[in-house]
């Protein structure tokens, strides 16, 4: 009915290296699932941003974080960009808050 306790051990005494990485081996699929269904998209997505935000030029329209629709009027540096919301009205936005590019401009011929 019960099992003694030196039964159990002698039952369970070899295979316990075995019985270790079995139980590890739900954790060891869970973080890989994880890591392909948020993690690796999210870098992707990080990635794609970065190199909109580079590609910044005069004269493209954008779309901020907060929902202001403007024109880049000029690229200040790498980390700050002016945008005219309006006619007459300019504001400085920092590039990482840049949501969108509604319109890109066509290079200038060379």
């Amino acid at each position: 009915m019960f099992a003694t306790p030196a039964f159990a051990q002698a039952a369970s005494g070899g295979a316990g290296g075995a019985a270790a990485f079995t139980s590890f081996v739900p954790l060891i699929l869970i973080f890989g699932i994880m890591y392909f269904i948020m993690i690796r998209p999210q870098q992707k997505k990080m990635k794609e941003h970065k190199s909109m935000v580079e590609a910044l030029r005069r004269g493209d329209q954008i779309v901020t974080q907060g929902g202001l629709i403007g024109k880049v009027t000029k690229v200040k540096d790498d980390n700050e960009v002016e945008v005219e919301l309006a006619e007459g009205v300019k504001v400085r936005v920092v590039r990482s808050t840049i949501a969108q590019v509604v319109s890109k401009t066509e290079p200038a011929a060379s």
